[in-house]
């Protein structure tokens, strides 16, 4: 982060989004894996296919390629939807300084 952002949200909020990254860091995987990092639906258009049809190629290219797919949520609801798309928790955790409980859920390519 550069100086200047560090004014915008305090230094304080910044030590807290450090400290959640590092933890964040430490759980990554180390082999190989495609990473889905941002996965997200407007909620008028939530539960009608949307999200699945995001992620549908790029597991998919998990599959052909042999590799797993990796991502963490912050939303307990989410862990049944990932559950549904292969994926399994690998861990959880609290996020240090009062920040929030993160799952992460790990998916073995199929075939």
């Amino acid at each position: 982060m550069l100086p200047g952002s560090i004014r915008v949200v305090g230094f304080g909020a910044f030590r807290r989004l450090v400290a959640a990254l590092n933890a964040i860091e430490k759980l990554h995987p180390h082999e190989p894996h495609w990473y889905l990092e941002v996965l997200g639906t407007d909620p008028p258009h939530q539960r009608k296919g949307v999200g699945a049809a995001l992620m549908k190629p790029v597991l998919d290219r998990c599959d052909t390629e042999g590799l797993p797919a990796y991502l963490e949520t912050q939303k307990e609801s989410n862990v049944p939807y990932y559950r549904h798309h292969g994926f399994e928790v690998r861990a959880e955790l609290d996020l240090p300084q009062d920040g929030p409980h993160l799952w992460t859920m790990w998916r073995d390519p199929l075939g």
